[in-house]
């Protein structure tokens, strides 16, 4: 979208935000919010800081920079309310877990390590997140996720953790640990519950499966390349 289709959302946009961030407590972190919403909604490849508070005519880079990261409003209750409001919209029929993977060119990215990338097909340098999204036959939309640390990042000792801005209380979590943590959060958060579908890698850990049963959700999973 270019500015002028943003601005000529911004009423709705306004509404929305009020919604999203009524948990923030400062109204000037509530501003910067929303004028972060602005700039990933405008055209433009990279969605960085930097080249976002170009775009937007009434905006600070240093304070944006603050909000997203030193700002110490509690990220939960915003997640919540997204995710209340999206599954509203589309009436979703399942829920999905997916890995999403960050191509990364460096070894100094936060988790960044020769993994299995989905976005190249192969195996790579990269950062992974676990994915929680609710579907339709014609929508998608995230409802939370969780950055996967791998076990090379674990050490709370590798000076690589205090560089990346790594808290020493987060360490490694499998994979599937961070899918069930995040529906656990969306049934703490009251959202409706549908059927959980997931690849191979989710389907075939019986601890997974086990731990869907325990929370009274069912299964749907395929094999890699069926």
């Amino acid at each position: 979208m270019d500015l002028a289709a943003v601005e000529e959302l911004r009423e709705d946009l306004d509404a929305f935000c009020a919604e999203v961030f009524a948990s923030i407590p400062r109204q000037d972190s509530r501003a910067r919010g929303q004028c972060y919403l602005r700039g990933l909604m405008l055209d433009g490849r990279h969605k960085s800081i930097q080249p976002m508070a170009e775009r937007l005519p009434d905006s600070n880079m240093q304070a944006l920079q603050q909000f997203v990261t030193s700002s110490p409003w509690d990220h939960t209750p915003v997640r919540r309310r997204i995710a209340t409001q999206l599954t509203q919209a589309i009436d979703p029929e399942a829920w999905v877990i997916d890995d999403t993977s960050f191509p990364k060119v460096g070894n100094h990215s936060a988790g960044a390590v020769r993994q299995w990338c989905g976005a190249l097909g192969k195996k790579s340098l990269c950062q992974v997140g676990v994915i929680l999204h609710a579907v339709t036959d014609a929508a998608s939309v995230p409802l939370d996720w969780r950055f996967f640390l791998p076990k090379e990042w674990a050490d709370p000792a590798d000076p690589r953790r205090d560089r990346a801005g790594i808290p020493q209380e987060v360490g490694h979590r499998e994979k599937w640990r961070l899918a069930l943590d995040m529906i656990n959060a969306a049934q703490e958060w009251g959202l409706t519950e549908k059927v959980v579908v997931a690849d191979a890698g989710y389907g075939q850990n019986h601890h997974f499966r086990e731990g869907l049963t325990r929370r009274g959700l069912d299964m749907w999973w395929r094999y890699a390349g069926t």
